[in-house]
């Protein structure tokens, strides 16, 4: 393995632009905001993009702020290794912009690729095609216009719940639908509609309570399977996710990165959870590290580079629905073109 020392060269906000507008139970957005680093070891390079999130008290400047930290730390304290002093970061999006960064910069440096040294296969998947809140006629125009998706991801918050998904599901009768409730209701909602909203072919339910403010899920034998995605960060979050959820939703910018997205999944299919795959809204760049996961999950919901107008080169192929392998020239791969156009 190349012994030089590894340095940060460039960390960049950048500002996508999104194809609508996207709403979810806490707000709406036009665009979203991610921070691009790219890392060198004087030879070969890696990059990777993370999305602050106001959720987690992250902000584009916070992230770029504790980015930037690193290459100051890793000066000032040359016994620690730019790896090591990653690894001790705190779980959210900085670390996990450099975790993925360092998973593209070691495929190179060992002329391999991320999936080969993780030893995971690389397949095509159904993957949630995602609509935003909205009224129950636009949702249903919204979701005819993708084409009898097999599964679809529907933002709700507790506001016509049933008006919204019958409309959705009149016009989608052969689509399966997850609800993301986004923290936005309360147990009456959830306990007066899950039995409705089995009818109408939801399979998941979402985060329909605050984090930790779920008590009242203790037990609860819900009639559709329970997901935490605000509630489950890291490992650690499991014992307190027992009996009150059934999946779980592992993104990279809660994690922390790939490397304990992967340790996750693998502890938490041991205690019994299922797996769901999620993102923040973000480019192909965003998605690749945890689509390696894919043949371990249940749910994968990557489709945030279908949201925004203009992806990265090279990536992600969706086609009715289904999600096509990564490609390595975008990331974890000997060669990721893109780079030359942030180096310039």
């Amino acid at each position: 393995m190349n012994k030089k020392p590894i340095k940060i060269i460039k960390v960049c906000h950048q500002s996508l632009p999104l194809k609508s507008v996207f709403r979810i139970s806490r707000g709406a957005k036009t665009q979203t905001e991610v921070v691009v680093v790219i890392i060198s070891d004087g030879q070969n390079y890696g990059w990777a993009e993370a999305v602050p999130y106001i959720r987690y008290d992250e902000s584009v400047s916070s992230v770029i702020e504790d980015v930037e930290n690193i290459n100051l730390l890793s000066k000032q304290t040359p016994k620690n290794s730019f790896t090591s002093l990653v690894a001790n970061m705190p779980a959210g999006a900085a670390r996990n912009v450099l975790d993925c960064a360092l998973w593209d910069l070691k495929a190179k440096q060992q002329n391999s690729t991320v999936a080969q040294l993780l030893n995971k296969q690389t397949t095509a998947c159904i993957c949630a095609q995602t609509l935003s809140i909205d009224t129950p006629q636009a949702m249903a125009g919204a979701v005819t216009a993708l084409n009898n998706p097999p599964l679809v991801k529907v933002k709700l918050d507790n506001q016509n719940i049933i008006e919204r998904m019958t409309a959705i599901a009149h016009v989608a009768p052969n689509s399966q639908f997850i609800i993301d409730a986004n923290e936005g209701w309360n147990f009456h909602d959830l306990v007066t509609c899950c039995e409705q909203l089995k009818k109408l072919n939801v399979i998941l339910i979402e985060q329909p309570l605050p984090a930790g403010d779920d008590i009242e899920l203790l037990n609860f034998e819900s009639p559709i399977a329970l997901c935490a995605d605000e509630s489950c960060h890291t490992r650690k979050d499991l014992p307190y996710l027992k009996n009150r959820y059934d999946v779980i939703n592992i993104k990279l910018d809660k994690t922390g990165g790939l490397t304990e997205a992967n340790l996750l999944a693998a502890e938490a299919k041991l205690q019994g959870f299922e797996i769901m795959l999620g993102c923040m809204v973000g480019s192909s760049l965003a998605m690749a590290p945890l689509s390696l996961l894919s043949s371990e999950a249940t749910y994968v919901d990557l489709d945030g580079p279908l949201l925004i107008n203009t992806d990265r080169s090279h990536g992600f192929k969706f086609n009715q629905g289904v999600m096509q392998p990564l490609n390595t020239h975008l990331w974890g791969g000997k060669n990721n073109q893109d780079l030359t156009k942030l180096l310039a």
